[in-house]
């Protein structure tokens, strides 16, 4: 019986519906290395399901150049330079376009603001993230977002009228665990990892939205984020909170990227493969027949340029973003890597043989082998997962990201992850995800407003009950 990909997609929710029915509205604001996002979305409290009401997406590179006596605090990987004023401004821009075109108030309407971002290749260590984040905020400030919609309230009384019979925040306090897993910290508060909170946004945003599928995306679960940088999780079985013993880091969407930069199709230094394949239609059955051989050929010299592995204990940045392998061994994490060359050494080479491919085979076969190598690369993760003991029995997998689930992409990762041999019925295990990230953030706006579902649960194990008295008695103590 042919594989059958769990891909979840969200249904449509009327304007009406929002204004008149207990909807809790979200809206996710990142700023990537290549794309700036706001992303709406509404929670109906009363059936625990998420809608997305509309998703606005910006070029980072189209940011405006820093100003005299700005201070540039870091770079996109394609090197646009940034500065607290510039990314407040296109945060502020983005976040108002979005609340504009769905009529909604920014001030009334809107119930909380998680921002995230993905840049962190022009940062010297995962402390300076810290000032992005505030840059974060100063956008939405400026968009005119209530300094309460953006941290987790006080009281149940900080909670909007409508939803505060929806709230546990009475019976147990938001202490950091989001969708039922606590954050790995080192003894000394130090991240281990830049992209941590990507990852765990895109963790909590599977988690929701695999709620859609038939795929229980419960603990212990991995999740891989393709957007440009590679970001993800996972988790430990241990109730009731499952612990990280895992992260992901290094380059995703990079990788196309760089492949589709060397066919002059678009701009040799900010051009990104999103571009290109979102008009592009994929190649056909015959195509990809006639081509298997050659794209075989270029799919195994592209991999032997990128490594994955254990990131090794002397890194200090891996995949241009910046590690902490010493602290992540001290709490017993196990930091998972993805490089081409080191640090990006061998970016080059990929573009020399997208130039090769485009020029040699045409468009449709660039598209075919990007599809095969990053569905390579999904299994070379889990490989090296299984090989230091972070995959259990009934462990499940859930991808997001533009790198991981365009395309071709999840029938290969799922033919591929069959021939590993993890489980019967693999497809059963895996699902993919559009906008974990965004989905995410719902998710840990909700875990900060204590706004949990018991009857559509997403912390606690496979098959399992709502963890909310666990908590209690955990709290209690």
């Amino acid at each position: 019986m042919a594989l059958k990909p769990r891909i979840a997609e969200s249904p449509q929710v009327r304007l009406i519906d929002l204004k008149s029915k207990p909807f809790f509205i979200v809206a996710s604001v990142e700023v990537g290395n290549t794309t700036t996002k706001c992303i709406l979305t509404a929670t109906n409290m009363d059936t625990g399901r998420t809608h997305i009401i509309n998703k606005i997406v910006r070029m980072t590179r189209d940011v405006r150049p820093p100003k005299s006596g700005e201070v540039i605090f870091g770079r996109t990987l394609t090197g646009v330079e940034l500065t607290r004023e510039s990314v407040a401004e296109l945060v502020k821009g983005t976040l108002t376009e979005s609340l504009e075109k769905a009529s909604l108030d920014i001030k009334t309407d809107l119930n909380f603001v998680v921002r995230s971002t993905g840049v962190v290749a022009g940062f010297d260590s995962p402390e300076e993230v810290g000032e992005f984040i505030k840059a974060l905020a100063d956008g939405c400030l400026l968009a005119g977002v209530p300094p309460k919609n953006m941290t987790p309230p006080m009281s149940i009384s900080n909670i909007s009228k409508k939803l505060q019979k929806y709230s546990k925040l009475e019976k147990v306090i938001f202490d950091g665990a989001v969708a039922g897993v606590v954050p790995p910290i080192g003894s000394t508060g130090v991240e281990i990892v830049a992209n941590e909170m990507e990852g765990e946004l895109a963790t909590a945003g599977i988690k929701e939205a695999a709620k859609l599928t038939d795929v229980d995306f419960r603990n212990p679960c991995i999740s891989i984020d393709f957007g440009t940088t590679l970001d993800g999780r996972i988790t430990s079985p241990d109730l009731p909170y499952a612990k990280t013993i895992g992260n992901f880091c290094g380059y995703a969407g990079a990788i196309p990227d760089a492949i589709i930069r060397g066919s002059k199709i678009v701009d040799a230094r900010v051009g990104t493969a999103l571009e290109v394949f979102e008009k592009q239609k994929p190649p056909s059955f015959l195509t990809l027949k006639l081509k298997a051989k050659a794209i075989e050929e270029y799919e195994k010299r592209i991999h032997e340029l990128i490594i994955i592995e254990k990131v090794p204990a002397d890194r200090k940045r891996y995949g241009s973003v910046p590690v902490r392998p010493d602290a992540a061994e001290e709490i017993g994490v196990t930091l998972i890597g993805c490089d081409v060359g080191e640090n990006g050494s061998n970016m080059g080479k990929l573009s020399a043989i997208g130039l090769e491919i485009c020029k040699s085979h045409g468009l449709p076969i660039v598209y075919a082998v990007i599809d095969e190598v990053m569905a390579r690369v999904v299994c070379r993760l889990i490989e090296v997962a299984k090989k230091e003991g972070l995959i259990f029995e009934d462990t499940t997998i859930g991808i997001t990201g533009r790198a991981g689930i365009t395309g071709n992409k999840p029938k290969l990762i799922l033919s591929c992850l069959e021939n590993m041999n993890l489980a019967p019925k693999i497809d059963e295990r895996v699902v993919f995800v559009d906008d974990g990230l965004a989905r995410g953030a719902a998710v840990m706006a909700r875990c900060m407003n204590s706004l949990g579902i018991p009857q559509q649960p997403l912390g606690g194990r496979h098959g399992g009950k709502c963890i909310l008295a666990q908590r209690m008695k955990m709290q209690e103590k």
